[in-house]
């Protein structure tokens, strides 16, 4: 039984580079044939965020949807690659699980038990970047999940507190050092300060300051919406900010 899955799901992914392939062709479509590496960026970014908001909702049949647009782009970009012959799909493959084995020696080779210092090691190795004890510090992430990956390594050092109360002060004695700022620089440096605190609190608090912010900014996009709306119904124009906090309590009533 499960040599007949795995020779399905074979059969399944040849289907699927044979389409991409059919729509990159001569009879293919358009708009995919003239696609390229750069073009299809902004695309990669979209579909990353849209795994993460299915993931948030807990509704699987969409995280099983949003997982296939993802994979497109992968195997879009791969066929690319392919026609440039440089490398497919398969080598992408290959590349990934002989990463996984090479980084994990304390599971399939004789090395004993998990070490994040080893984990960073053979990282910088396989990079040729030199080791660091915070690891890669990736720029073109997120600043809140940066931060986020920063603490959790420096976590791993220990370098981290071990009840969350003190997080709390912290995030408070930050809100203070930016009301004190004077100069444009120094509220910029404290802000910048208060932030980070409040990724380590989210971090504490087992929570992804990435998708916690998204999720409130859709939040407060769909509450100015119904404001408006609200607002609209009753004849009324929203020209002051007292009339505009009557209608906003009203649009968070019932959630």
């Amino acid at each position: 039984m499960m040599d007949e899955c795995m020779m399905g799901n074979s059969n399944s992914i040849e289907e699927l580079l044979k389409t991409m392939r059919v729509l990159r062709s001569k009879n293919g479509c358009e708009w995919d044939k003239a696609q390229t590496h750069l073009s299809l960026k902004p695309y990669i970014i979209e579909e990353s965020f849209e795994v993460v908001e299915a993931i948030d909702s807990g509704d699987q049949k969409k995280l099983k949807e949003e997982l296939g647009d993802l994979l497109l782009q992968i195997v879009f970009q791969s066929i690319i690659s392919e026609e440039e012959k440089s490398f497919d799909f398969y080598d992408v493959v290959e590349n990934l699980n002989e990463k996984l084995i090479r980084r994990h020696p304390h599971v399939f080779s004789s090395e004993k038990g998990y070490s994040y210092e080893r984990w960073e090691e053979i990282k910088s190795k396989e990079k040729g970047k030199p080791k660091t004890k915070l690891g890669e510090i990736n720029p073109v992430i997120p600043a809140l999940s940066m931060a986020r990956r920063i603490q959790e390594n420096a976590a791993e050092y220990g370098f981290d507190w071990k009840e969350v109360d003190p997080v709390y002060d912290k995030v408070y004695e930050e809100i203070e050092e930016v009301k004190n700022a004077k100069s444009p620089s120094q509220k910029e440096e404290e802000i910048g300060d208060l932030l980070f605190a409040v990724v380590n609190l989210s971090r504490h608090l087992g929570i992804d300051p990435e998708s916690a912010l998204r999720r409130s900014t859709t939040k407060f996009v769909n509450r100015f919406e119904k404001m408006n709306k609200m607002a609209e119904n009753e004849g009324i124009e929203l020209k002051s900010l007292e009339v505009m906090e009557e209608f906003w309590k009203k649009s968070k009533e019932g959630e």
